[in-house]
């Protein structure tokens, strides 16, 4: 019962030890489908946010990207990117051997009329 209580409790604190809030307009991608992210993210413009934030790491990268091609050209052309940042991020592995990926977020806006 102690395990489940601290694997629960580690669900919502994020690495620095801060209360986790929660970002409605981030798209975390992984490996489901493109359409499926693309659809994910068509939904947060039609929910009212302005601006959507969609954030992969290693190979996941080329379907962040491919799901920002298809909205902007596809489904909503009133959107554009508004930035992109990419890193790398430092992960330890189940061996304690670390290890470097790839990081990127896309943030995309409306386009103001």
């Amino acid at each position: 019962m102690v395990q489940v209580d601290f694997y629960i409790y580690m669900a919502y604190i994020n690495p620095r030890g801060d209360a986790k809030m929660a970002e409605d307009n981030v798209i975390y991608i992984g490996n489901k489908p493109v359409m499926s992210y693309v659809l994910a993210v068509v939904t947060q413009f039609n929910n009212g946010f302005d601006e959507v934030v969609i954030k992969a790491r290693g190979r996941a990268i080329s379907r962040a990207v491919d799901t920002a091609e298809v909205v902007k050209n596809k489904f909503m052309p009133g959107i554009e990117i508004k930035d992109i940042k990419i890193g790398t991020e430092s992960i330890v592995g189940e061996g304690g051997d670390k290890a470097n990926v790839s990081s990127m977020e896309i943030t995309m806006k409306a386009k103001s009329s």
